[in-house]
């Protein structure tokens, strides 16, 4: 029992033995083969990454390629292009200088030619000449033969025909000068009065022949009539004046002829409304008072007159009355300021022409001076104002300037001719009087008229006392080209339908504007 035993454990182990390594090779063999495929696994999934990123590799590449080709196209188009057109500016280059060429050399053919005309001109003026002096000697040969004369004799005649032209171009030479020096003299004369104007700055002041005054409240008006109206009879028999009381609202209006009535009646009327208290005796009070006053006030206008003009020595009466010709008019215009305006005016020209300043003065302030009583004296300003200097014992000079400034008798001394001239002046600048006034808005009015008739004119203004007309335009309706015969046109329409002095300047203008605003 025991050698069977112990011959089982031998096989046992020696089957043990021998199959360990045998387990132990094949375990080994598996495992390689195991690792071999995972090994074949990867290299092919190494393979075939490695192909598709040659394969992106090739396409990136190609794509780069197509890229650069296409970019390597364009610029060759660009380049071709720009060769193309510096080859044509080049042709054009060319050509332009060919014909420049063809130019210069066609005229310097015809500057040969014209020289060759004037060398053989000139060829032949000096063979004329040649010819022209011997028929002079023959000439005076036979001069000489003919009228039995030498040389000397015949210059003797000559000389003395001459001088007979002479005299004559003498006296055809003094009468351009004299007219010359007349047209001078008028050129001189124009600029004095030119100059004048533009030193003279006094103000235009015109009138009208009614005052308003205006009213704390409508009620006052009730208090101004009266019970039955008696305030305003009372009031207009004591003033002269009518007092109009109608629907314009705070306001009355003062109507008359007087100018000094009318500002007496002003005065009169504001102290009673600035009081309240408006009866019949309170109104003979205001009106006395105003009175008062107006009397004060014209001896002060009469002298600040004498003073702004700088003439000294008036009678005290002569300032008076020119103190009421601040409440006179002329046509609306106030005859105090134009008096002092024919002043300055008077004064301003006798200093140019080196007269007696003040005494032109003195004349061009008292031109006019008939006019502060002429309405409560027979006769003429003119008149009325001669015999008022001839009372207070003015000089001749003066005299003679108040009655002739209207040519009513001669003037005897460059002053009164000065005053005339200084007084038409003032009266005829635009606005200064009413006649003066009414034609000039006329004027004005129809100025503005014509320009707006014009297709695509927006407005229009007349302004610089109507010599210059400023039109304004719509700029989408007409162009920077059309601004021009839109000038044109409105001048020649200008000139066929209206009459004015001097000339009218048009100025077109185009405007275009954008606006917006920031919120």
């Amino acid at each position: 029992m025991m050698p069977y035993v112990i011959t089982a454990v031998i096989a046992v182990v020696v089957t043990a033995l021998v199959a360990i390594p045998v387990t132990h090779m094949i375990a080994v063999k598996k495992y390689k083969a195991a690792e071999e495929a995972k090994v074949g696994s990867a290299e092919d999934k190494a393979r075939k990454i490695i192909d598709d990123a040659l394969k992106t590799a090739e396409n990136k590449k190609r794509e780069s390629l197509l890229e650069v080709k296409e970019e390597t196209i364009k610029a060759k188009n660009e380049l071709d292009k720009e060769i193309k057109e510096r080859r044509n500016e080049v042709t054009r280059s060319e050509r332009r200088i060919q014909q420049k060429e063809e130019n210069i050399d066609r005229k310097t053919e015809a500057i040969e030619q014209k020289e060759a005309a004037i060398s053989a001109k000139e060829a032949s003026l000096a063979k004329q000449q040649e010819e022209i002096s011997k028929l002079n000697e023959q000439r005076l040969q036979e001069l000489e033969r003919i009228s039995g004369l030498t040389s000397e004799q015949a210059k003797e005649q000559l000389l003395k025909a001459v001088e007979e032209d002479v005299a004559h171009e003498s006296a055809v030479m003094i009468r351009e000068a004299e007219s010359k020096a007349k047209d001078e003299a008028d050129k001189r004369a124009r600029e004095i009065v030119v100059t004048a104007i533009q030193r003279c700055a006094a103000d235009h002041v015109s009138e009208a022949t009614i005052s308003v005054v205006q009213l704390p409240n409508d009620e006052m008006k009730g208090r101004i009539i009266g019970r039955e109206g008696r305030n305003i009879r009372i009031f207009e028999t004591l003033t002269g004046v009518e007092l109009i009381v109608d629907d314009t609202p705070e306001a009355v209006v003062l109507s008359a002829f007087d100018p000094v009535r009318r500002e007496i009646a002003r005065i009169a009327l504001e102290k009673m409304i600035l009081d309240g208290r408006i009866h019949p005796a309170r109104i003979e009070e205001m009106v006395e008072k105003a009175k008062k006053e107006i009397t004060k006030a014209i001896k002060e206008a009469g002298e600040e007159a004498l003073i702004e003009v700088g003439v000294q020595g008036l009678h005290p009466d002569l300032v008076s009355l020119l103190g009421r010709m601040r409440y006179r008019t002329s046509f609306g215009q106030n005859a105090l300021r134009h008096s002092v305006e024919v002043a300055q005016l008077s004064g301003l020209m006798a200093a140019e022409m080196g007269l007696d300043v003040r005494m032109a003065k003195r004349a061009g302030l008292l031109h006019d001076i008939g006019k502060a009583v002429d309405h409560e004296m027979e006769g003429s300003h003119v008149q009325i104002g001669g015999d008022i200097c001839r009372k207070y014992k003015e000089n001749d000079v003066v005299i003679n300037s108040v009655e002739s400034h209207h040519g009513d008798c001669e003037p005897t001394s460059l002053i009164a001719c000065l005053v005339q001239a200084a007084d038409a002046i003032s009266a005829a600048r635009p606005g200064a009087r009413m006649e003066t006034l009414e034609t000039y808005t006329a004027r004005l009015k129809q100025l503005e008229e014509i320009s707006n008739s014009f297709k695509g004119v927006e407005k229009s203004f007349a302004i610089q006392a109507g010599r210059e007309v400023r039109v304004m335009v719509v700029p989408e309706q007409v162009s920077d080209t059309d601004m021009v015969l839109m000038a044109r046109e409105i001048s020649k329409r200008v000139e066929s339908e209206m009459q004015y002095p001097g000339q009218i300047k048009v100025s077109v203008i185009r405007e275009s504007r954008v606006v917006d605003y920031a919120k």
